[in-house]
């Protein structure tokens, strides 16, 4: 996709001066970066709420249930019925 960026022009020299010195490009460099800056922004800026389920009886998961290994899951759901 193609975009239009108004930078800074002491940050846009910086910028193109290391690419050129890590032998990529401008774009790949922008892309990285972008990259880097979203993984550690994201999981904190929006924390996940906390989700409790609620069981038939009360006591929670069958033992050596784990729901958040989906294929694990449907293997016992399965041997159970």
């Amino acid at each position: 996709m193609r975009t239009t960026v108004r930078l800074d022009d002491a940050l846009l020299r910086a910028a193109r001066e290391e690419a050129l010195r890590c032998g990529t490009t401008l774009t790949a460099l922008f892309e990285e970066a972008l990259r880097e800056r979203l993984a550690r922004v994201t999981p904190a800026a929006h924390p996940r709420p906390r989700v409790r389920l609620k069981t038939v009886t009360g006591k929670g998961v069958r033992a050596g249930v784990d729901l958040s290994h989906s294929a694990a899951l449907l293997d016992f759901m399965e041997q159970t019925e």
